[in-house]
Formats: structure tokens, sequence, C-alpha cells
């Protein structure tokens, strides 16, 4: 990433600091990009996607309870995170941005906008943001195994060094085509200590509030129906296992864009929900749809 210098900062938040991770640009910034991480994730699943960004100042925390920002305390939620996201910006004085969100994140991005409206200038949700197809009644850890399967899993489980926990990577069907130095760093940084072993960085509990908001609470289900920015939707063609059809069944998400019908949709072919930003060609991919959404920014669309 020549094209953009790496720091961070910490942001005083309810219960705590955020850790937000800023790649600034050689020379002035043209626009300003927030992007949102996943549910178990941290602000280092996106170098692919910054790589395809020239010029643009990228901005990603941490979310409470992830990666650096996880000593965070407090209630989690859609609303906390969304709030959160405000802080970050105030303090990098940052006023109004396009919002891209992956994963949970897309979730997180759609109540942003939905509590903070003047801060968005559009949304971007990558595999993402629109309800997820799961039963009904199912309580908080039938749900995470369910939507997240080993990764949900892999919050409960220790390891004696980082080889050993790439090694649990590296037999996950996402990744077995899209290895990278990139996504080894990604991977050791959600390690923690835990007495004499490691152990993720992700707050079971909080992934637990969360995934529960995400799929069960009310707040989603406002925020879309108020949803007045200007937003696109990627998916992708394959899921958290690498299987078909996805996150998001053809038949599911045909029925919950009828009723979005606002929500411009295109189908990603060739990338799971991990490599679509987790490998060079999905962030690749990602970045030329940031700057399509960019381009309509700057032309008043």
């Amino acid at each position: 990433m020549s094209d953009h210098t790496y720091r961070t900062l910490d942001v005083a938040v309810t219960g705590g600091d955020l850790r937000v991770a800023v790649w600034d640009p050689v020379g002035d910034p043209t626009d300003d990009v927030l992007l949102i991480h996943g549910v178990t994730s941290s602000h280092l699943a996106f170098p692919f996607v910054v790589e395809g960004l020239p010029g643009i100042r990228v901005v990603a925390p941490d979310l409470r309870g992830r990666g650096a920002s996880n000593a965070l305390t407090g209630p989690a939620g859609l609303r906390a995170h969304a709030d959160d996201l405000a802080a970050a910006l105030d303090a990098l004085g940052i006023d109004k941005t396009l919002v891209v969100g992956h994963s949970m994140g897309a979730f997180v991005a759609v109540v942003f906008a939905h509590r903070h409206p003047e801060r968005v200038s559009r949304l971007l949700l990558v595999d993402g943001g629109l309800p997820l197809d799961v039963p009904s009644g199912l309580d908080a850890d039938e749900l995470i195994a369910r939507v997240l399967g080993p990764t949900g899993a892999r919050l409960s489980m220790r390891f004696a060094d980082v080889g050993e926990y790439l090694a649990f990577w590296r037999d996950h069907p996402a990744f077995r085509r899209d290895w990278s130095p990139e996504l080894e760093h990604y991977l050791a940084y959600d390690l923690v200590p835990d007495g004499s072993a490691l152990r993720p960085a992700t707050s079971y509990a909080t992934t637990a509030e969360d995934t529960v908001d995400m799929n069960t609470g009310d707040t989603l289900p406002s925020a879309l129906d108020a949803l007045t920015h200007p937003t696109a939707l990627v998916t992708t063609s394959r899921g958290l296992q690498d299987e078909a059809p996805g996150l998001y069944a053809p038949q599911h998400l045909a029925s919950i864009l009828e009723r979005h019908s606002d929500v411009r949709h295109e189908r990603l072919d060739g990338f799971n929900h991990y490599t679509v930003v987790l490998s060079r060609d999905g962030g690749a991919a990602v970045a030329s749809r940031i700057e399509r959404e960019l381009a309509a920014t700057r032309g008043g669309g």
C-alpha cells in the first residue's frame, strides 16, 4: 500500500477507547471513506481494498469487542457501534462520508445512516446489511452456530501459538485458494494472550449480543424502512464455508429487494463471503465499486 501511510488513534467512546486505523494517501486526499468490518473481524480486513483506493483517505475502526477495541465495556449492539462511528468521524474532523460495510459491518452501516444521517453521503453494503434468512426462535448460541459456524466456535478455543491459529484457518475452505501474507497478518492481529495460550480478541459475549440484535431486534428493520441514502448492495456467489449459493440465497434476496426496491444490487461471482475483501482480486472489485459510489457523490448523484 505504497500509495498510503498507515496510522492508528484511540478515540474516547462510552466504556473506553475505540481503536481507529487511518490510511492517509500520499498528498491531499480527494475523498474519505469509512470501512466497517464484520462480526468477528478487525480493521485489518481491508488492506486489499485500500490498495485500490489511491488518493483516498480510508478510515476503519476495530468495532467494540474486537481487535484493539476488545477491552471496551458496556453494551454492544448496532446502535452502540453506530454511535462509536460518529465519535471516530468527529475525532478526525470528517463531517460526511461514503460508508462501506462488510458482513455485520453492513448492518452497522445501515443503522449508522439511520442514527446519524447527516454523516453519510451514500452506502455500499458488501454481503450484508439486509435481513438474513434465519429461523425464528433461536437463542444466541444457536444463531452464532447457524450463521458463523466454525468462525464463531473458534472464539471459545485456545491456541498454543500463532502457527497453530494459522493452521486452524488454513484448513478453512474459504481460504484454500487465497492464502496471502496480508491474510496471515490479519489473522495474527486477532490474537491476545490468555495465560500461557492465545485466544481470539473478539468477545464471544459481544458477538452474541450483536448477532441477536442483527437478526431478531427491531433496530435493523426500523433503519431499513427509513433508509433514504443512495444504497448499493454487493453479494457474493459463495458463503462463509465457500459454499453455494452464499449468504443470500437468490429467492430470499429477491423477496428482500422487492421490499427495499431502492437498493441497487450486484452479485459478484467467484468470491466467497471472506475473499470478497480478504483477497487481492476481491479487494480490487470492492475498491472499484467504492470509486463508482464516490464518483456519483462528486457528481451530485
